[in-house]
């Protein structure tokens, strides 16, 4: 049981770190146009995410998928700026429905794409070859799942107490947090290594 939970921990403190900070700006992309009464489809982006996450490390610890660094520095904060942008530029149009599927396929493949920059260092957490790597791969992606949710229902309380008690509409809200995501997104895509040649 004590083995469960170093892996769960350790998959807290990876969405939970504030030095790392482009996955919690990423949950906050996704989860601004949403409410409480969204509750159902927000858990299934997040698990979506997981998968990928879970996938792609699999994938990667299995020498299926090799990716440089670089280029995962580069793409993850392409992903929020796609859910940024997108949210961005549907802020208030009941039409949102239609396209969530945009935003599923965004958080699969920025799951993907996180989970492959995660990868070298999760496979450094095995003390032997001979460990089962499926068992804490599972253990790993809860704490995962349950930090994401943490993230999510921070952001809904931020939400509702900016549109109740300061009346901001959804939409100036979505606006704004869109907004401020892609100015803090811009420059880490511009200073990425993937740049240097």
């Amino acid at each position: 049981m004590s083995e469960f939970w170093i892996y769960f921990e350790k998959g807290l403190r990876h969405i939970l770190d504030p030095y790392a900070y482009d996955h919690i700006l990423f949950l906050i992309a996704l989860a601004i146009p949403y409410a409480f009464k969204d509750w159902a489809r927000l858990l299934l982006l997040v698990t979506i995410f997981t998968i990928g996450h879970s996938l792609a490390l699999l994938l990667s610890i299995f020498g299926v998928i090799i990716i440089r660094g670089n280029l995962v520095d580069f793409l993850i904060p392409i992903t929020i700026l796609i859910v940024a942008l997108f949210h961005l530029f549907t802020a208030g149009k009941s039409s949102k429905k239609e396209s969530i599927s945009v935003v599923f396929f965004v958080t699969l493949f920025f799951g993907i794409v996180h989970g492959l920059g995660f990868a070298t260092y999760f496979k450094s957490m095995f003390v032997g070859s001979s460990q089962s790597k499926l068992l804490p791969l599972s253990e790993f992606a809860l704490g995962i799942e349950a930090a994401q949710i943490v993230v999510v229902f921070v952001t809904l309380i931020v939400s509702y107490i900016v549109q109740t008690f300061f009346r901001f509409s959804k939409r100036d809200w979505t606006l704004v947090m869109s907004s401020f995501i892609i100015g803090v997104v811009l420059p880490m895509i511009i200073e990425s290594k993937f740049w240097i040649r």
